[in-house]
């Protein structure tokens, strides 16, 4: 789970402009917002991935009324665990995730709420891999696991409370992406290498300001 920190710029003619500013004559603004966003990952049938809230930096600009460009990163800290059959086994004690995001939203005309749909890709950035307690079991001492791109599918809405800039949101971000993790030995050779899917949800809820 995390908590979330988000800055928006958006453009001019945006029902969102008129919604959340009153008087505003069409001017670019910038929002800030913090929220709290849960990475939870779905059920496996093998491994399952820790559940976690981290902070996150969000930007948007809005292209057109109702269109906007929206980059979201954060840092994500998880561990990997045996699911099913292999419930009770460490598999990655501990793995650092950077989801880089880039989605296009549209926003739906729904009078002061704007609730809104987006796709993008998405590159995953790992680092600081850990081996668990059973894959140390078998002589691996590192575990390496790939960058790789994928795919971000986001649903949401943003109710403006007041006039002066105040409002809530609320996002749910759904990403597909694979990667490949390789378990070595003391000298270098690889014991295992095994494929994962990471597929987590990620859902926000928080309070924004537009200035």
């Amino acid at each position: 789970m995390r908590e979330n920190v988000q800055i928006d710029r958006q453009g001019g003619r945006g029902r969102r402009n008129r919604a959340v500013r009153i008087g505003d004559g069409g001017q670019p603004g910038w929002t800030v917002a913090g929220q709290a966003t849960r990475h939870r990952d779905p059920a496996r049938r093998q491994t399952k991935a820790s559940d976690e809230f981290v902070p996150t930096l969000a930007i948007e600009y809005y292209a057109a009324p109702n269109v906007s460009i929206e980059t979201i990163c954060c840092v994500t800290e998880r561990h990997v665990s045996g699911a099913g059959a292999l419930a009770g086994a460490s598999i990655i004690d501990h793995v650092m995730i950077v989801p880089a995001t880039l989605t296009i939203k549209y926003h739906l005309d729904a009078g002061p709420i704007r609730p809104y749909i987006g796709a993008g890709p998405a590159l995953f950035l790992i680092f600081g891999e850990r081996p668990g307690a059973t894959t140390r079991a078998l002589g691996v001492t590192r575990v390496r696991m790939s960058n790789e791109f994928g795919a971000a599918l986001q649903a949401g809405v943003d109710v403006p409370v007041n006039a002066a800039g105040l409002g809530v949101s609320l996002d749910a971000k759904r990403y597909f992406m694979k990667t490949t993790a390789h378990f070595l030995t003391a000298n270098g050779s690889e014991a295992l290498t095994t494929r994962h899917a990471l597929n987590p949800w990620v859902l926000s809820a928080g309070v924004y300001y537009r200035f």
